[in-house]
């Protein structure tokens, strides 16, 4: 029999995002996905939980030390982002870092983070010993090889943590296209991150329905 949890879609009432360890130096290391990419990636996943709204945490590593300071394109989504600086590889050893996603109330946890063998890997495992949903973006994360990504996100499937990527929970938290509160705001983060269905809404804006090709696009079209 399923477990039914796993069938439940994510809403912006119901999870709590943590990003770990999206500094520089960390991003040296990894080698799975195009940095900038990754970046991007991150950076949206950062953008859409604002815009709905979901309670988001960024926890740092030895950052003075050895990681550097976290991106700036990350603390530019969230400038009052009290950042969460530890020393232990699993953000799960961390009180403050425990308090912050308990004190959300929310049992669905969503991460991202560098390394994704590392720390992804420990924090996600110890938050579902805990008794989490855990999620992780797989696309927001980063290993140090293809291999070491790969079967990091391997062995968490097999312990029951959910993969997703950033564009999967954007359109999941949105989930209806008729619920307009956040419509263009979700269009606005497709169009800048979302590649070739970003250049899609461009098109359809305005050679469908005749929108000017240049600025911002007023109104409520639909994709």
């Amino acid at each position: 029999m399923s477990d039914r949890t796993a069938l439940e879609q994510l809403t912006p009432d119901n999870c709590v995002l943590l990003f770990i360890d999206h500094q520089p130096q960390m991003a040296f290391g990894v080698a799975n996905i195009d940095r900038q990419t990754l970046k991007n990636n991150v950076v949206a996943l950062a953008k859409s939980a604002q815009v709905f709204g979901v309670p988001t945490f960024i926890t740092t590593v030895e950052t003075e030390s050895f990681s550097g300071y976290t991106w700036p394109e990350l603390l530019d989504v969230y400038p009052q982002a009290d950042l969460l600086e530890r020393s232990s590889m699993n953000s799960w050893d961390d009180v403050k870092v425990r308090d912050a996603i308990n004190g959300s109330g929310r049992r669905k946890l969503i991460l991202s983070g560098l390394w994704t063998e590392v720390c992804i890997n420990s924090a996600a495992n110890s938050a579902m010993l805990d008794g989490y949903e855990v999620y992780v973006v797989a696309d927001a994360c980063g290993g140090t090889s293809q291999m070491a990504h790969d079967y990091s996100m391997m062995r968490m499937i097999q312990a029951g943590i959910r993969p997703l990527t950033w564009q999967q929970t954007l359109l999941e938290w949105q989930r209806d296209w008729a619920r307009r509160e956040h419509y263009d705001a979700v269009m606005a983060i497709v169009r800048e991150h979302s590649g070739a269905y970003g250049m899609g809404v461009d098109y359809a804006y305005t050679r469908v329905h005749g929108a000017p090709q240049r600025g911002e696009w007023h109104g409520s079209l639909r994709t």
